[in-house]
């Protein structure tokens, strides 16, 4: 079955269950990153990823990775390093250089997803509430982090990075914590991996997960900018 192409005068998406098997996910091609197009894409359980040189190819996966932030599991060695406080923590405070630092993860390996278009178009989510990040310092140098969308009492993570050893968790961890604190019910990780499963991540089908963000994604959310509440910082719950 051909891909659709999305009209660039419309913001309609094709039904989720019409996306292929093969590439798992598949949906849709083409269309814009406009502000308008993003948010609604996140309401129906879609998301873009492709790399420079290709048409934006739109995705919504089944089975789809999830995180119940009450259901977070922290190994003791991660447990350890909280308990260190070897790092200082922020949310919203560098935006920019979040995923900047995402993009150049990416790219020593395969070529980044996260192209210049996608930058512009999630820093305008963010200057307009919707996107957030968590940045981990060392001093002034910042050496982990994450970022993601989020609607309404559902956080969809899109991408992380690490230059000290588990600092990318460390920041899913502290951000786990905050979503709790605010009621999140879900955090979207997209699909699965080891690394995700081993926080306790689950996989759940598509049509579920689209259950839950009806439920969900359209209660009203938390104000931009973020910022870690006192209690979470003190670290009191690890």
């Amino acid at each position: 079955m051909p891909i659709p192409w999305i009209d660039n005068n419309k913001l309609e998406f094709p039904p989720t269950e019409l996306a292929s098997t093969e590439p798992n996910g598949l949906l849709a091609v083409g269309g814009d990153l406009r502000l308008e197009r993003l948010l609604k894409a996140y309401e129906l359980g879609i998301f873009p990823w492709y790399e420079e040189g290709q048409p934006i190819l739109w995705w919504a996966p089944d089975p789809r990775m999830v995180l119940q932030p009450d259901r977070l599991r922290v190994s003791r060695s991660l447990r350890k390093l909280l308990r260190q406080g070897r790092y200082e923590l922020s949310m919203d405070k560098a935006f920019a250089a979040i995923i900047a630092a995402c993009s150049e993860a990416r790219g020593e390996k395969t070529g980044t997803w996260i192209t210049e278009d996608m930058q512009s178009a999630y820093s305008e989510l963010h200057a307009s509430g919707f996107a957030h990040s968590v940045e981990i310092w060392s001093g002034s140098e910042l050496v982990g982090g994450l970022y993601g969308v989020a609607l309404g009492q559902v956080f969809f993570g899109e991408s992380m990075f690490s230059k000290r050893d588990n600092t990318s968790k460390l920041a899913l961890v502290y951000l786990v914590k905050q979503l709790q604190q605010w009621n999140y019910q879900l955090i979207d990780c997209q699909v699965s991996s080891k690394h995700l499963l081993s926080l306790g991540a689950v996989e759940i089908s598509r049509s579920l997960f689209q259950q839950k963000l009806d439920q969900f994604a359209t209660t009203p959310g938390t104000p931009g900018p973020w910022q870690f509440d006192a209690d979470v910082l003190a670290g009191d719950w690890f």
